[in-house]
Parts: structure tokens; sequence; C-alpha cells
């Protein structure tokens, strides 16, 4: 293991917000990896019964056509995965582990495309051992496909949702009015940074004045980062009540118009 090893990922964005992840050890990955190659050679072996049927006279071609439909199955499974569910796959949901870009940015397609690329290097020569020793040996965990596109694996532990004395429900919250932009919200942000800014409303009479104002202004900014709100949503409304209404429509399990419930 690397002398220089760390346990968490902290991030500090330009704003100044600061996000800390647990990282992933390589058992948690390697049981996630199982899942997913479990998920993959479900879907191989259809295939390759359809391309058995379709190209029973030829042995040759149904070995060609099988062997393109797995590398197809596999990589398309993977990269799909990983963008539309913002870094998680099934076998990555199932055990709460998330691909984040390490500088705390929005993670990107060419990110994911590169990790997903360079995993044939990571499985050489056999049962992804090169991949394994990276791990191993890397300060933040990260295999090759990690190192070259800026990425790591973290685990998100399972937070309790908010209160509705938290969160004060019972007044009026302006996003609502706009599920759209609710359902954009919901499939921005992480639930590693809903989490954080939850805490940050559970630990605000904690706080001197002056502290709360900067902790809910670099929250508020971070959150804007991700999606654009519609201007009479967060008119007039404090950093702080705009955390706390993000916030209320990310936990909330109240049925909005328009929009599904978050992951």
């Amino acid at each position: 293991m690397s002398a220089g090893r760390v346990d968490r990922l902290v991030m500090r964005t330009p704003e100044g917000a600061e996000f800390s992840y647990r990282l992933a050890g390589p058992v948690l990955r390697l049981l996630a990896l199982a899942v997913d190659l479990a998920v993959i050679a479900a879907a191989d072996s259809v295939l390759a019964k359809i391309f058995a049927v379709l190209l029973a006279a030829s042995s040759d071609m149904q070995m060609m056509f099988t062997l393109i439909g797995y590398f197809v199955i596999s990589q398309g499974y993977f990269i799909t995965m990983e963008w539309h569910e913002r870094g998680q796959t099934f076998g990555k949901r199932l055990l709460r582990l998330r691909v984040v870009d390490v500088e705390g940015l929005h993670l990107g397609l060419g990110q994911i495309v590169i990790r997903n690329v360079v995993r044939f290097v990571d499985g050489l020569p056999f049962a992804y051992l090169v991949g394994g020793c990276a791990v191993m040996l890397s300060r933040k965990g990260q295999r090759l496909g990690d190192v070259a596109a800026g990425t790591a694996v973290v685990w998100e532990r399972e937070d309790t949702p908010p209160n509705a004395v938290l969160l004060g429900s019972e007044k009026f919250n302006s996003l609502r009015q706009h599920p759209a932009a609710v359902a954009r919200l919901r499939q921005a942000v992480t639930p590693a940074e809903a989490a954080i800014a939850a805490r940050a409303l559970a630990r605000r009479d904690q706080l001197e004045d002056a502290a709360r104002v900067r902790l809910f202004a670099d929250v508020a900014e971070r959150l804007r980062t991700l999606v654009i709100l519609p201007i009479d949503a967060i008119h007039g409304i404090t950093d702080e009540q705009l955390v706390r209404n993000m916030v209320e429509v990310l936990y909330s399990e109240v049925p909005i118009e328009g929009t599904r419930a978050p992951r």
C-alpha cells in the first residue's frame, strides 16, 4: 500500500465549499464489479443464442459476432450506466459506490469513456491484476482508468432523510411550482451533495451568524452551478432558504407532478 494512501477524498470547489467522500476499498469495488460482470454475462448469453440461430450455417461467423457483441455490450453497459446514473452501475448502486471527478467537478462523458476504455489494461494479465495493484498502490485508490480520466470511486453512506422540522416543510417552497426545474435538480445533484446540504441545515444553530452566512452562501452557489433555476423560484430569498428549499424537494416523498423521486 502506498505510504501516502488516504481513506477520504476531500475536494474544495472554486466557490469554497468543501466536499468529503470516503474512498471505496478494493474489496467493495471487486464485489460491485462481480455484480456488473454477471449482468453483462447474462446479456451476452442471450445475444449469443440469437446469433446461434441467425448464423447457424457458420460457426466462425457466430464466434466473430459473439465477440463483437460482448465488446459492445460490456463497453456500452459501463459507459451508459455510469453516464445516465451519474457514476453508478447496478453493482455500484448495490454497494453504494459512485464514480466522481477528483476535483469536485461534474462527471463528464469523456471521463467515463476514458476510464472504461482503459479497463482493458486494468484487466491484464487476468482477474484485474494490473487494476488491483494500481488501486492498492495509488494514493486515492485509483486504477489506471481512473488516473487517466481524473476520477475516483467513493462509498456513499446511507444518510437518514432530514425530518420535517429541519426542512420547515410547512413553509411555502417556490421550487414546487416548477416541476421541470425540480426534475433537473434531482438529476444533477448526487446523494452525497444533497446530504452535505442537509447536514449544513442540521448544523446551522451551532454556527456563529457570520460563519452560517458564509456556509450557506458556499452551499447555495455549489448547487446553483449544477442547474439553472427559474428566476421567480429564487428571487428574494436568502441562500439558507434556497438550500432549505432545494433539500426539501430532493428528499421529499410527496410527489411533485412531472418529476420522479430521487434515487
